[in-house]
């Protein structure tokens, strides 16, 4: 039903955020989440869609919940769960921050946790991603993420880790897992790995969300302002990325008048703040890329330097395949092609995609067309996968061919 999987997308992560703080529980708080969406899936054809759909959910999941405390509990705990979950205006927790879903996304980021288990589950519980869709993300089959899921539940019931914001001193130790978990929604939200739109705007906006509320939080964290730039800039050209016919539009060939100039200028401020600081981090340079982009016409030999920069500090095949893009601005396709083949980003449909362009305006076209075949069957995305077979019958004679 589509009501539901909209409020699903919007809603989810927010649920189980209020329901682990009244449970402290996660695995519980997910389960009565599930089963709000269950009857909601039963009811809503019938009875119509409530006036506040993400209000139903969070009451429904919290009375289902009662109802299991009370068959599975003893008298006395029965009550005094009842008690503490029918409490009509809990106080706010004292303590840095009272945002639920930032507390559990702390809480997903504990140390206690596997770096790939911290990432997987926050994108669960916070970004409400379905395991289908964080296993698409990891490159895993969707049985074994599964399995990972329910472990790293499993170790933060069994570690007893905290449903909290930590200490002010214990913060920083965090810092890096939890900017990385809001990067990837972001991620995830700028470009969905599955489904036929290319933006889920309910993952961008609750990633900027949490990126701001991390900026309240820590202010003097230069990596936090570097984030939180990025994703201003970045989601300032959402309503540019898309045709009104639904066509991906590449960033060169966007019409810069339907960029967000509020939020261009935001970002560039928290960059220029970042680079007052002199601490430069892998997030305040890609922000700084961002903002050159925001500048035109952009600077290519910057950005190069930039992402030598960022190379140094943060080294991936991404980067490297980012950089190589930047260079053929600058040296031309064959500058750029050579570094392109001496990379290897395996089930990721983003090399193959640049080799073809790069193929494409260096003229061999009959490469050019394998190449974007191979990036059409990697891509998960239909919008991204429509601009490439549309980019590959400009380069195929016959107009077309098999991914």
């Amino acid at each position: 039903m589509p009501d539901v999987e909209a409020v699903f997308r919007e809603s989810y992560g927010r649920a189980v955020a209020i329901l682990t703080r009244l449970l402290g529980d996660v695995d519980a708080a997910e389960e009565a989440v599930q089963d709000a969406f269950t009857t909601a899936v039963a009811r809503w054809p019938h009875d119509g869609v409530p006036p506040s759909p993400a209000g139903w959910i969070v009451t429904t999941a919290r009375n289902r919940a009662i109802d299991r405390l009370r068959r599975e509990a003893g008298r006395d705990e029965r009550h005094r769960a009842a008690a503490l979950l029918t409490v009509p205006d809990e106080p706010p927790e004292e303590g840095a921050v009272r945002d639920d879903r930032l507390r559990l996304l702390f809480t997903c980021c504990h140390p206690a946790l596997a770096p790939a288990a911290r990432v997987a589950l926050t994108l669960r519980l916070v970004g409400g991603l379905t395991t289908a869709e964080i296993a698409h993300a990891f490159l895993v089959p969707e049985a074994t993420m599964a399995q990972r899921l329910v472990r790293a539940k499993g170790k933060i019931r069994a570690a007893r880790i905290p449903y909290r914001v930590p200490h002010e001193a214990d913060l920083p130790d965090r810092l890096r897992g939890v900017l990385a978990v809001v990067a990837l929604v972001f991620t995830e939200g700028h470009t969905a790995s599955s489904g036929p739109g290319l933006v889920r705007t309910d993952l961008c906006a609750e990633a900027v969300r949490l990126g701001r509320e991390l900026a309240e939080l820590m202010p003097d964290e230069p990596e936090v302002l570097g984030l939180l730039a990025l994703l201003l800039l970045v989601e300032s050209r959402r309503a540019a990325r898309v045709s009104a016919t639904g066509e991906l539009v590449p960033l060169a060939e966007q019409d810069r008048t339907r960029w967000d100039a509020a939020l261009v200028a935001e970002g560039q401020e928290l960059v220029r703040r970042c680079l007052r600081r002199g601490a430069p981090g892998p997030y305040q340079v890609q922000a700084a890329i961002q903002a050159v982009h925001s500048d035109p016409p952009t600077d290519w030999r910057q950005v190069v330097a930039l992402y030598d920069l960022l190379l140094a500090l943060a080294p991936s095949p991404v980067v490297a395949l980012n950089r190589a893009v930047a260079v053929a601005e600058v040296d031309g396709p064959a500058a750029g092609l050579a570094l392109v083949d001496a990379l290897d980003l395996p089930r990721h449909h983003l090399l193959p995609a640049v080799r073809a362009d790069l193929l494409r305006r260096l003229g061999r076209d009959a490469e050019a067309a394998a190449a974007y075949g191979a990036a059409i069957a990697l891509a998960g995305n239909a919008t991204e996968r429509a601009f490439l077979e549309r980019r590959r019958a400009e380069v195929s004679p016959s107009g077309g061919g098999s991914a």
